[in-house]
């Protein structure tokens, strides 16, 4: 099963390069320029993992992030935030806001792609089995 990805980002060259980055590597992609359209194709898309960058008009990555994670249909998708922002309070600013890993621009693909990965793996072998859950 291919995994599923929504990378959000105001930037659209950006968008198209992990876009195609991501294809590549298997992974079934679907975009938004914002973070009002990100909520949207979330609830459309089911995602296993969102790609999010902080600084995104409409609403910001932060409040995108606080949005998924009070919502229980949503609060399980692992959230990478890859930003621009790259102080210590920023970054901290985005793992309080739930994201479950925190990388900077600029970036090497490659990074981020293992960094996915292991958070998809992370998160995949710690949800309930259909076992532990009727245990």
């Amino acid at each position: 099963m291919q995994n599923k990805i929504l990378i959000v980002d105001d930037n659209t060259d950006l968008l198209t390069v992990l876009r195609l980055g991501f294809s590549k590597n298997g992974f079934v992609v679907r975009t938004a320029d914002n973070g009002a359209d990100a909520l949207k194709k979330v609830r459309s898309f089911a995602p296993d993992l969102i790609l999010l960058d902080l600084i995104m008009p409409e609403m910001d990555g932060f409040a995108v992030c606080e949005c998924l994670k009070k919502n229980h249909d949503t609060a399980d998708i692992p959230i990478v935030v890859l930003s621009g922002l790259s102080s210590q309070l920023s970054r901290f600013a985005g793992l309080e806001s739930g994201a479950d890993e925190y990388l900077t621009k600029p970036f090497n693909f490659s990074e981020i792609l293992d960094r996915v990965k292991g958070v998809l793996e992370h998160s995949a072998a710690s949800r309930p089995t259909a076992a532990t859950a009727a245990a």
